[in-house]
């Protein structure tokens, strides 16, 4: 039972100056309590907020992983109080992944490689092909003023090159969306200079500068590691206006009278909830086990747990939609494979422009 604070003398709402009879006030609902509490009394009242937030959140989770459409028929049947709010589950959520997902390391990563100290050279940056050769030739200057050996030299050679092949490789990557320029000087040469027939038009310009600056700018592995950084920093904003699409997909195909938008806005949210908890989940479980992935049993449990969640997530759908809109299961299912279908269509658009608003504004 909970613990009560004593009653205010004063019978005047602090919050809203409304006459109180009882504990709570009937204008505004605060309670008419002391406002100074003792340590105790902030203890029991952070105990049991903490209580109830705890309650209602796990009860939320365990239904939206292991029932699914449930909280979505509890919520629009009026019972709420039980469980998270579909948009404050969704921010929660949502927040919680993409965090956790830009804070925990990749499990491969590779060590930095650096050129003897006693050389003076830096390492080279996989940048300009420039840059690599002027590399070179410090290293046969080095190698005709004794400072480094015959062996030492062919072994540090050896390595531009093999930075310059990587960064010619890495480079290509880059440059799928747009013609490969030297800089962006050469880009601005030619569009200026060139025949009408040669130039690019406005659009094609614009783009290919604008990812020219950032080739020019940094590296590729900078470019790498920028582009997942912002990639995964404004993913979220791009799944959260995509959601409302997801909801008109799903209100063309069921019946207009019975259910509103609203009511595909609120499964919308519960779907990509349940989806980003599950992304959670799997990559969480495969950095942990990742620290075990020397036993053979570990790497086995890890393999089978992704293949086993990635199964149930894409699977997921089919009987949420079922139990939430009362369709037949093979009504249900046509239904789902259709929407699946169109659904990857307008993702695959939606990431793609993405990815180019975010190589773009790479800063």
């Amino acid at each position: 039972m909970a613990h009560k604070n004593p009653l205010r003398k004063d019978k005047t709402c602090l919050n809203c100056n409304y006459v109180v009879s009882d504990r709570f006030c009937p204008n505004c609902g605060q309670e008419n309590t002391d406002t100074r509490k003792t340590f105790f009394h902030l203890f029991v009242h952070f105990f049991e907020d903490l209580t109830h937030y705890e309650n209602a959140f796990w009860k939320t989770i365990k239904n939206l992983i292991f029932r699914p459409a449930s909280l979505t028929k509890e919520y629009l049947s009026g019972k709420r109080m039980s469980y998270l709010a579909p948009v404050r589950l969704y921010i929660f959520v949502s927040f919680v992944t993409f965090f956790l997902l830009s804070v925990i390391p990749d499990n491969e990563d590779t060590p930095d490689v650096t050129l003897p100290k006693k050389s003076g050279l830096v390492t080279p940056k996989t940048t300009e092909k420039d840059t690599i050769f002027k590399e070179q030739e410090k290293i046969i200057e080095l190698e005709k003023k004794g400072l480094i050996t015959k062996k030492e030299s062919d072994s540090l050679q050896k390595f531009v090159l093999q930075a310059k092949e990587k960064d010619l490789e890495s480079h290509n990557q880059f440059t799928l969306l747009s013609k490969y320029y030297k800089s962006v000087h050469e880009l601005d040469s030619i569009q200026k200079y060139s025949s009408p027939a040669e130039k690019l038009n406005p659009v094609s310009y614009w783009i290919n500068r604008k990812m020219q600056l950032v080739q020019d700018k940094y590296s590729a592995k900078e470019i790498k590691e920028k582009f997942i950084e912002s990639f995964v920093h404004n993913l979220p904003k791009s799944l959260f206006l995509y959601m409302p699409l997801f909801a008109f997909v799903l209100w063309v195909f069921q019946n207009k009278k019975r259910w509103y938008y609203f009511d595909h806005g609120i499964f919308t949210l519960h779907y990509f909830s349940f989806l980003l908890l599950g992304i959670l989940i799997i990559r969480v479980e495969s950095y942990l086990l990742a620290f075990l992935s020397d036993y053979v049993v570990f790497r086995v449990i890890d393999y089978l747990f992704t293949t086993v969640a990635v199964l149930y997530m894409l699977y997921y759908f089919f009987p949420a939609h079922h139990r939430f809109y009362g369709d037949s299961r093979i009504i249900s299912i046509i239904k789902g494979i259709v929407m699946f279908f169109i659904n990857m269509v307008f993702i695959f658009i939606i990431l793609t422009l993405f990815a180019i608003y975010t190589f773009i504004n790479i800063h």
